[in-house]
């Protein structure tokens, strides 16, 4: 999910670091969807950047925001999802394959429309849903095979 999201990001315009926060905030909030979201009051705020916190639409896919050093970071639970969080629990998986799992998503996501890529719900349907166990085994086989080689 978090790849696949990035690349949305990344293909709608956000820089490479936004795109990558935009990938793992995604993959959190879907993951706290799936197992029920808990109650709260409100979207928790980063305390050191409560003064750039708002909202971010990525056409109809919503997600809270700060500004760091001039980067557009997601946050869910008050924490912030950073470029290097995204490389310590997403990239790291890959075992040495993330630039080419990386190419593959950016082709995935860019032969689809503007307005499927923008909606929430289009994109789970048409790219994300058809291809997660596909790409999750091809992905994980490829990530085992170069780490059996070192």
């Amino acid at each position: 999910m978090a790849t696949l999201q990035a690349a949305r990001a990344k293909t709608l315009g956000l820089p490479m670091a936004s795109a990558k926060s935009w990938g793992l905030n995604r993959a959190i909030y879907y993951a706290a969807a799936k197992r029920g979201f808990k109650s709260g009051k409100g979207p928790a705020k980063p305390k050191k950047y409560t003064a750039s916190f708002g909202e971010f639409h990525l056409g109809d896919d919503k997600a809270y925001k700060v500004t760091a050093a001039g980067t557009a970071l997601f946050t869910i639970g008050g924490e912030l999802q950073r470029p290097e969080d995204f490389r310590r629990q997403i990239e790291q998986r890959f075992a040495g394959t993330f630039k080419d799992a990386w190419a593959e998503a950016l082709r995935i996501v860019g032969v689809f429309s503007k307005p499927v890529l923008e909606s929430q719900q289009q994109f789970y349907m048409q790219v994300y849903r058809p291809r997660r166990d596909v790409l999750a085994a091809k992905w994980t086989e490829a990530a085992a095979k170069t780490s059996q080689k070192i």
